[in-house]
């Protein structure tokens, strides 16, 4: 494995040293001036090498320009969905944030927290993305977040354990062979799959997997009209069915409820489960949770697409985020300045290089060095529709309660049908 946050690529370490230089010159020019404006930046916390890599970004930009300070601040991921909405509402608030796009970015805008972006993305920067990914942050025509990537969510797949087991695991094409290989895992011994149950989203991403493979993306977006009995039609109760039947198998660790996504990234990472339902992002992070910090090692190591279901109309589409950033109403053009800089191609170009993320610049998909990268933009090439992850697209409220069905059906605490039909619900009364 390279031991990236140890030893930079060559590109990379002479791109921080030029930075540095400039810094110095620049520094020694201005006397050590205090920058005029600060863009504070808000993330959910990432890898130690992605952190790196902003970093090395933010040098270079503070180089080029000396009166302005770019500091990034990191929430661990469920934390930072509840803690935003107060942020943004108080002095503290970030001049950029991340964003899932979806409803959630709409409820930002219709509380007027966020700046639009229109105008400042014309001009060669919007031009840089594929339409479905500008079309995640756009709104009623208006822009308001610029794509950073893309992610897709699929079985990640410890193959030393699988085969161990006798399981093939580019035989995994449908829902079937995937529950027969879970009973053939436990059979062996090897608990089949870990899941982070006490979070909530991991175990959505099944719920809202097999809604979206069910239903398919258009059929979704018709429920949200309240075509066809809307959230309590047929394909939002029969992945209710389809999951209880799943974890009737016994598929996940002992105490699946009470695991966080992190102990979980971090127990794969261990070798203590087959397969892990988590998105193309959890590379690098689940070796670096690892006891040894290594992880599963590269050649024992696969990113498989979730299966297909009989009969879906969804089966050719893909389910994951499209991720970038927001500009908060009240921020300084620099921080503006600094997004577009952040994104422009050759950042883009440097993240792919480096595996951290599949971005969507046009180009940037050339530089991925990862067989798991790889993939993930030869699902997203092939996929009908991209479906972001329901608990971001159906709002904050709404994605709480698909949050919470995902679990309570799990554990058998409510039926298929009052599941869909405590989502129709909220989405009712959002």
């Amino acid at each position: 494995m390279h031991t990236y946050q140890h030893q930079l690529p060559r590109p990379l370490r002479a791109k921080r040293w030029l930075a540095a230089t400039l810094a110095l010159a620049s520094g020694l020019a201005t006397f050590a001036a205090a920058a005029d404006t600060t863009v504070r930046v808000l993330r959910v916390e990432i890898s130690d090498v992605e952190k790196q890599y902003y970093d090395d970004v933010v040098a270079e930009y503070e180089a080029q320009n000396p009166n302005v300070e770019v500091i990034f601040e990191y929430i661990a991921n469920e934390a930072y969905k509840t803690r935003l909405p107060t942020l943004l509402q108080s002095d503290q608030r970030p001049d950029i944030f991340y964003s899932w796009g979806g409803e959630g970015l709409r409820d930002q805008v219709e509380a007027g927290f966020v700046r639009d972006l229109t105008e400042e993305m014309q001009g060669g920067w919007q031009e840089r993305y594929p339409e479905s990914a500008v079309r995640a942050f756009t709104l009623d025509e208006r822009v308001y977040g610029a794509p950073l990537y893309a992610t897709v969510v699929g079985f990640w797949a410890n193959t030393a354990l699988t085969e161990q087991a006798g399981v093939d695991i580019e035989a995994i094409e449908t829902w079937e062979d995937l529950e027969q290989a879970v009973v053939a895992l436990r059979e062996s011994g090897v608990t089949p799959a870990v899941v982070g149950g006490k979070d909530g989203w991991p175990m959505h991403f099944y719920w809202g997997y097999l809604a979206t493979r069910l239903a398919g993306g258009e059929g979704i977006e018709a429920a949200k009209q309240g075509d066809n009995g809307g959230f309590e039609g047929e394909p939002f109760v029969q992945a209710g069915e389809l999951l209880q039947a799943f974890v009737e198998l016994d598929p996940f660790q002992s105490g699946f409820m009470s695991t966080s996504y992190e102990r979980a990234s971090a127990m794969f990472g261990d070798g203590e489960a087959a397969l892990h339902l988590m998105g193309d992002w959890d590379y690098i992070p689940s070796k670096e949770r690892s006891a040894t910090g290594e992880g599963v090692p590269d050649e024992d190591l696969e990113f498989i697409r979730f299966p297909r279901v009989e009969g879906g109309e969804g089966n050719d589409d893909s389910f994951g985020g499209m991720n970038g950033f927001a500009v908060t109403r009240d921020a300084s053009d620099e921080a503006v300045d600094f997004l577009r800089f952040l994104l422009n191609e050759e950042n883009q170009r440097e993240a792919a290089r480096l595996g951290i993320f599949v971005p969507v610049a046009h180009g940037s998909e050339e530089e991925l060095d990862t067989p798991y990268a790889r993939k993930v933009a030869q699902i997203l090439s092939e996929s009908n529709f991209h479906q972001v992850f329901l608990d971001q697209a159906l709002g904050t409220s709404v994605g709480a309660t698909v949050n919470d069905i995902s679990g309570d059906l799990a554990q058998g605490a409510i039926t298929p049908e009052e599941a869909a039909a405590q989502v129709e619900e909220a989405w009712q009364f959002r």
